[in-house]
């Protein structure tokens, strides 16, 4: 099929260049494999010495016991596997409290919807598995929910902050000043230049990033030092526990709060403050992960921006690098209201998943420049609008269906 040139020598079956989108997408998933392929390569090379030298003493000391005590191999092997049955139920050698009374399966059900799983306690029986399938869809979704609510509010007390101590320090600049202005502009001028020295200002991500940052270390810090006298674990050992338990990874091989009673400190008191810990921490790590992930995004964009790789002017038509552009360009894209009892559509349920992390960062802009949201907006306040994220984005969808024609 022949090809029709232009004066610049274009053809036109040439690939199209990406649109954004799909470029960040592939960014993205080509920087995730090559982060998954460094991490393999140093944990391998950290760890695989340490397992061949744990599997070479085991070797040495299965064989010693089955000669001591003149068992097969096979006897032997048969009995260590019927203790691995009986421990997935909770039988251990060393003295634990009972995984499955009342305060035992509190501290699973915490482990289930908050999606740590430390894998220390699970359901043995077929009714146990069924149950855990449908509690866990509603308490992890209810639990995701109460994370996004969480990080709305600490975006709103950071932005406060943050807006306070920015008005205060413009307020010592534009003192000494604010005499000869005012003199200049007649009765009630004085006040533009501090007006138009505040209209535009927005806290930085990286501000937001550094508090929060300093807020899981500070919890993380105080936790492992009582986990540290508590479990009798080394200090660092105790922070890598928090960080494996806080950002919900939860490989189970250090769990707190397992045994029966804790000498010198009141168990009951302990298990509370340990539970307090692993919530405020999971909070704490959940908001900072999403600020990093705006960053992320920062940087792609920055990328692709750089290496041209998308549609030309795609990127280029957009105001500036920030996410707050692309929540309006991608949010407030209504082509009309839609008819009462209407539900949210497909598209538009991946649109809101698109900008899960940019209207965070839009609403952190708003709550800091103290601009109220629209007045259409405000109107439709009726129990389903707030929110962040996605879950937002659907929120004020829902609330525009519940609106007469």
């Amino acid at each position: 099929m022949a090809c029709r040139g232009g004066g610049g020598g274009g053809c036109c079956c040439a690939a199209p260049p990406l649109n954004e989108d799909n470029a960040r997408f592939l960014l993205l998933a080509l920087f995730i494999i090559l982060y998954l392929l460094c991490g393999a390569a140093v944990f391998s090379a950290l760890e695989q010495p340490m397992e061949r030298q744990a599997k070479a003493r085991w070797a040495q000391r299965f064989e010693h016991f089955s000669q001591k005590h003149n068992l097969s191999r096979m006897d032997l092997n048969h009995f260590l596997r019927s203790y691995e049955e009986a421990n997935v139920a909770g039988i251990r050698v060393d003295t634990v409290r009972p995984r499955w009374d009342f305060s035992g399966a509190f501290y699973f059900v915490g482990t289930v919807v908050s999606t740590i799983g430390f894998g220390m306690t699970t359901p043995a029986t077929i009714g146990g598995k069924v149950f855990l399938m449908f509690y866990g869809l509603i308490g992890c979704a209810a639990t995701i929910l109460f994370f996004n609510l969480f990080l709305e509010r600490v975006i709103t007390v950071i932005a406060f902050v943050l807006k306070s101590c920015h008005q205060r320090r413009h307020r010592k600049a534009v003192l000494p000043h604010a005499a000869p202005r005012r003199d200049s502009r007649g009765p009630g001028g004085g006040g533009g230049g501090r007006g138009e020295g505040l209209a535009g200002w927005k806290p930085s991500v990286y501000c937001v990033m550094l508090i929060l940052g300093v807020a899981a270390i500070a919890v993380s810090c105080c936790a492992s030092a009582m986990y540290s006298a508590a479990e009798g674990w080394a200090y660092l050992d105790s922070l890598y526990f928090c960080f494996v338990a806080f950002s919900t990874i939860g490989f189970g091989d250090m769990v707190s709060s397992q045994r029966l009673a804790y000498e010198g400190y009141a168990t009951s008191a302990y298990r509370l403050a340990n539970f307090l810990f692993i919530l405020t921490g999971v909070c704490c790590i959940y908001s900072l992960f999403n600020v990093i992930s705006i960053i992320i995004k920062q940087v792609l964009n920055w990328l692709l921006r750089r290496r041209n790789v998308v549609a030309p002017g795609h990127l280029r038509a957009r105001r500036e690098l920030s996410i707050e552009t692309d929540v309006a360009n991608e949010s407030e894209t209504e082509t009309g209201r839609r008819m009462s009892g209407e539900m949210i559509s497909m598209r538009d349920f991946l649109a809101a998943n698109k900008v899960n992390l940019a209207i965070m960062q839009k609403q952190l802009s708003e709550m800091a420049n103290g601009n109220p949201r629209q007045a259409g907006s405000s109107s439709r306040q009726n129990g389903f609008s707030g929110g962040v994220g996605a879950l937002g984005i659907m929120n004020n969808r829902l609330a525009e269906t519940s609106v007469n024609r």
